[in-house]
Parts: C-alpha cells; structure tokens; sequence
C-alpha cells in the first residue's frame, strides 16, 4: 500500500496492490497472466494492516474491499469478538474476527440493557477497544454517559 493518493472528488487516500494468489482475476481464464499480474486499486489506509496472512487478504479482497468500485464508501479493517447476554450472541473462542462497520455499530445498540455484555475490536492500526454494559457504559474501564457514538466509531476506525 502507498499513501499520499487522491483521484477527484473520491476520498481515497492510498493505493493498494493485491497479489497474483489473492486477487485470482485471471484464474480459470489464463493461468500465465494470472501468476504475473498483480490488481491495483485506490483503497483507503483505514482498509489494511500491512500484517494480514494470504487467507485473511484473500477474505478481505473477495469479500470485503469491492475494490473494482470507484464509488465505494471505506471497508475499515475491523476485528471483532463480543457476547451479548441478551440476544444469546457471541462469538467463538477468544481471538477476534473480521466484520463490517455495520455490525460493530449493530452489536453497540444491543448491548445497553443487557449485564455482563461486551464488544472488543481492533482497528488497522492494532489498537483495541473493550466497551462493554454492566448497568452503565465503560470502554476500556473507564466509565462513559453514553453509548459509542457513530461518529466516535468511525473516528477510531480511521475512516476519512
């Protein structure tokens, strides 16, 4: 990835190659140009760590980024665990997954009203959130009169 990049009125602010493995334009069509030719696209820092495996990059290129479309709005990267003893949700083990700005926000909304909930995350550039309702909101212990805002999310996404 390479910072510094705008086009227009689009917000990009990086540029991002994807390798012959992850990208797969060419497989089952040609197999030669597929091996040699690597996918550049305008993407958003907020989008990559720099550290993710060949599995996560190929999960993040097929099936989050949309990367062929100019008009697409940020996919921050976002890794998530959580429990919500309401709703009976969670997620599996102890290790965060990937998701979508949408489901954090999701997650958030059902937490009030529910004891003993969390939502932990982690954003692009490694750091983590605990946010959680025990009667009263805390994020990362300390105590906060409202819920995570929107806004806030965003802002600690590192959307542009």
């Amino acid at each position: 990835m390479a910072a510094g990049f705008s086009y227009g009125t689009y917000r990009f602010d990086a540029v991002a190659a994807a390798a012959p493995s992850v990208h797969g334009s060419h497989h089952g069509r040609n197999e030669a140009l597929n091996e040699v030719v690597s996918a550049v696209f305008p993407a958003y820092q907020c989008e990559f760590r720099g550290d993710e495996s060949q599995d996560e990059a190929v999960l993040r290129y097929k099936r989050m980024l949309r990367p062929t479309t100019i008009s697409r709005p940020p996919a921050p990267y976002v890794r998530m665990r959580y429990e919500n003893t309401r709703t009976g949700g969670g997620s599996v083990g102890p290790s965060r997954g990937f998701t979508t700005h949408d489901v954090l926000l999701r997650e958030f909304r059902l937490l009030e009203g529910a004891p003993g909930s969390f939502v932990e995350f982690e954003n692009f550039s490694g750091h983590v959130w605990h946010v959680e309702w025990n009667g009263s909101w805390l994020v990362n212990g300390a105590p906060q009169d409202a819920p995570p805002s929107e806004t806030w999310v965003t802002s600690v996404l590192g959307w542009p």
